[in-house]
């Protein structure tokens, strides 16, 4: 099979909340492709479950809009849907507005080293060409702002609806189109927050959100088979 990313299993998860996450690591870093047609057999012989969990975490990723169950044809990683990536960055950006507001006028400074200190690792992954720490890093400091905000369960249901934007953002990264310019306005972005500086933060995170737009064209011509038809 493919070159699968293997996870420890929690204490206390369940079986098919393993398999799930086993398997939204992988489809989210890539390592299973857009396209990609996905066995339960398979997987559940690869990681040594019965085939109930796997049939159940398949559910829930189709739930998820990453993958399309056909009846009759089987279960295929879905293609990515430009159209759902234009939704998810409509509310991203509509929010992340809202958030960077306010995190620039009322930013607890008992967190400012979590920012400060994610900053620093992700100069570190950039230098070392770890662009998927460097991914995982990017998502924590946006997790970070707006848990600082008080809005932490906003963002886990933003990460929900996601799939497909975070996907874009991953081959973005992941093929090194764009992680230093995404670092620059990450500094900028801290540097507002630390400093009170709305203006700065609300011209950031557009530009900053608006990254995306800037990339597709690009990306669907390099990987056009991981695209959805038609967009």
């Amino acid at each position: 099979m493919m070159d699968l990313s293997v996870i420890e299993r929690i204490t206390q998860e369940s079986t098919r909340e393993y398999v799930y996450r086993f398997l939204k690591l992988n489809i989210m870093q890539l390592r299973i492709v857009p396209g990609s047609a996905l066995s339960e057999k398979e997987i559940s012989q690869l990681l040594g479950v019965s085939r109930t969990p796997v049939r159940e975490a398949f559910i829930q990723l189709s739930q998820e809009y990453l993958l399309d169950i056909l009846p009759q044809k089987g279960t295929y990683v879905s293609l990515i849907d430009i159209e759902n990536v234009e939704e998810s960055k409509f509310l991203r950006e509509t929010v992340e507005k809202a958030v960077i507001a306010i995190a620039c006028t009322e930013f607890p400074s008992e967190n400012f080293f979590d920012l400060q200190s994610n900053i620093v690792l992700q100069e570190l992954c950039l230098k070392e060409k770890n662009y998927l720490k460097f991914y995982e890093l990017d998502e924590a400091l946006h997790k970070i702002i707006f848990a600082g905000c008080k809005k932490a369960r906003i963002w886990s249901m933003i990460q929900q609806m996601h799939t497909h934007y975070n996907r874009v953002r991953m081959l973005n990264i992941a093929g090194g189109y764009d992680a230093l310019p995404v670092l620059n306005q990450h500094k900028q972005l801290v540097k507002a927050i630390l400093e009170k500086d709305l203006e700065l933060g609300m011209q950031t995170i557009g530009l900053h959100l608006n990254k995306v737009n800037f990339d597709i064209e690009d990306l669907r011509r390099d990987y056009a088979h991981y695209f959805k038809l038609g967009n």
